[in-house]
């Protein structure tokens, strides 16, 4: 079983920045694709950026060029880097590690963005 923690969440100002953080119990190296995902009320879960196994990257549209996505190997831990950050930006978010095509999640991070 393998479990996500993350952290960084809160509520920021249109402009602003924050830097989410998840923490994976388990290597994030080898078969393992690991991302970001989001949940705006009463929307889907979308993609917002993803890290494969052989470290490709993979962003969401709406969020090039302002959000970074990165991974300390040593630490396992999986970190978003979010910039101008604009009110469509809020929701939940979740964390996600691939293995062998299984997905686990994190229980999820707050973001709010205020106009």
């Amino acid at each position: 079983q393998v479990q996500l923690v993350e952290s960084g969440g809160g509520s920021v100002q249109a402009g602003g920045s924050l830097r989410l953080s998840c923490v994976a119990s388990r290597r994030i190296l080898g078969d393992v694709a690991m991302g970001w995902y989001r949940q705006a009320p009463g929307k889907q879960r979308e993609l917002v950026a993803r890290i494969s196994s052989v470290g490709g990257l993979n962003y969401a549209d709406s969020v090039k060029g302002r959000f970074t996505i990165s991974r300390d190997i040593v630490k396992n831990t999986l970190y978003l880097q979010m910039n101008s950050l604009k009110p469509e930006d809020t929701g939940v978010y979740y964390c996600n590690q691939e293995v062998s095509k299984i997905n686990y999640w994190g229980q999820g991070t707050q973001v709010t963005v205020s106009s």
